[in-house]
């Protein structure tokens, strides 16, 4: 396969990768918005935004995971006779379905682009009592769609790729934010940075 096809796809894993991880963390969100309107509920009166909020946050949660997913090999999936194939031919059965996927989510994101694009020309909002504005929803619904696009084209390059006998191993590059030195791993063994 070229370089420039293999960076792709390490990029996109990549990327995915390092989203998927960010989008952990709205469960949190989500979490302290419900026990807010817990309390609320049990000492005054709940807000009126609480459960659509958590609602938009399940949204991104759900959306911006998906590639992560994907990646990891989270979804669900028959393994009857799947796990009994040939990488070759799991990689020939992957990339007909692939094919499918990538349709599908292609049509996904243009209905998506459009719908954000009538939000914002003519400032769409929920028909709640809160009445948030839907084009920032809307928009992360577009960026979730395009990861797993994204990711199902990546796929594909690595099912084309192991088709033709070089299979393009995995490789995520994560960035690491920390305060203390990380063990980082050499030859197979793992040493502490000494910074």
């Amino acid at each position: 396969m070229p370089r420039w096809l293999r960076g792709f796809v390490h990029t996109v894993d990549s990327v995915n990768y390092a989203i998927g991880r960010l989008a952990m963390y709205l469960f949190f969100g989500m979490a302290l918005v419900l026990v807010w309107s817990i309390l609320a509920k049990a000492f005054t009166r709940p807000p009126l935004w609480s459960m659509e909020l958590t609602e938009y946050l399940f949204v991104g949660y759900y959306l911006l995971g998906g590639a992560y997913a994907l990646l990891l090999g989270a979804n669900v999936r028959m393994d009857l006779l799947y796990s009994k194939w040939s990488p070759r031919r799991r990689a020939g059965f992957d990339l007909v379905t692939g094919l499918f996927m990538a349709f599908f989510l292609g049509v996904v994101l243009y209905g998506g682009i459009e719908s954000v694009a009538y939000a914002l020309e003519i400032g769409q909002r929920s028909s709640s009592a809160w009445r948030p504005y839907l084009a920032p929803v809307k928009i992360v619904i577009c960026i979730g769609a395009f990861q797993m696009l994204m990711q199902s084209l990546a796929f594909l390059v690595r099912d084309i790729a192991t088709l033709r006998g070089a299979p393009i191993p995995r490789e995520i590059a994560t960035i690491r934010l920390a305060l203390r030195p990380q063990p980082r791993l050499e030859r197979g063994s793992v040493l502490l940075a000494e910074d």
